[in-house]
């Protein structure tokens, strides 16, 4: 009985000493590893993925790639001006931002923490014009802003009985390493991690704002979400209680909800 209650005594603490808030919603999250820990395993897993599709990515100088990357630069410096101007900047200082275009049919579009970015050309038909592009990269860079994959790998760590101390090298351990690579998909064509559906309704409350900062009006996200209904009409979907992510009419029920608070931050 006593180990009992010890062992419940120190998964207490543990939990209140690991956890944070996410800027904006000041939703309480569990947090595990830190930015120390998990960024340079965000950095070698992005080069990798760079390395591997080299033939692929886009040259600066592509019309397409010129366009993501311009949507990208003002949406990262309306999340930094944001975050600094909010107390939360210590949260990105070690970011390294990147925004690369990859051609690819899929449609898809993905932030590693760290700022690390992909567009897949697949889905810019989908976008169709700038403000929609803004939805989608806004929405990707909100998941790092607000720390969901940390999140993510440490109830991943907990469920395994993985422990993790600052300062100490995760990708040096070949289970949370493991652990990484199979939220990321690291070494397949998509490398993205799979958030819960409550995650990819924040992402989509944050990525309002942070378009709607970046001087996109967030009231095209609807827009976007309903061309990105149809466009994946054909797709065999599972019942949304049995999905990662919220169902469409979900999702574009409850950005209607947000866009009045997105509002107020938008500025032409």
């Amino acid at each position: 009985m006593k180990k009992l209650f010890l062992t419940a005594s120190v998964a207490g603490i543990l939990l209140f000493n690991s956890c944070s808030t996410v800027p904006l919603t000041g939703r309480s999250r569990f947090d595990l590893v830190s930015n120390d820990q998990v960024l340079p395993m965000a950095f070698q897993a992005y080069s990798t993925f760079l390395t591997e599709n080299k033939t692929t990515v886009l040259p600066a100088s592509n019309a397409q790639a010129l366009k993501v990357k311009t949507v990208g630069s003002r949406l990262i410096t309306a999340v930094k001006s944001y975050m600094n101007s909010n107390n939360y900047g210590n949260l990105i200082a070690d970011y390294q931002w990147e925004v690369n275009v990859v051609q690819n049919n899929e449609k898809n579009a993905w932030c590693m923490p760290g700022g690390k970015i992909v567009v897949y050309t697949g889905i810019l038909p989908v976008t169709q014009d700038d403000a929609g592009l803004a939805t989608v990269m806004g929405h990707e860079i909100a998941h790092a802003i607000a720390g969901h994959s940390a999140e993510r790998m440490s109830q991943e760590m907990v469920a395994q009985g993985i422990g993790a101390a600052a300062g100490v090298a995760l990708s040096k351990n070949p289970k949370t390493q493991s652990i990484f690579n199979t939220l990321y998909g690291v070494g397949t064509p998509v490398a993205m991690l799979k958030f819960s559906r409550n995650q990819e309704l924040e992402a989509d409350r944050l990525g309002l704002i942070f378009m709607a900062m970046a001087g996109y009006n967030p009231q095209n996200a609807t827009s976007f979400w309903n061309r990105m209904s149809s466009a994946s009409a054909g797709a065999q979907k599972p019942a949304e209680f049995l999905s990662t992510h919220p169902s469409d009419a979900t999702r574009i029920a409850q950005i209607q909800k947000y866009l009045p608070e997105a509002q107020q931050y938008y500025k032409k």
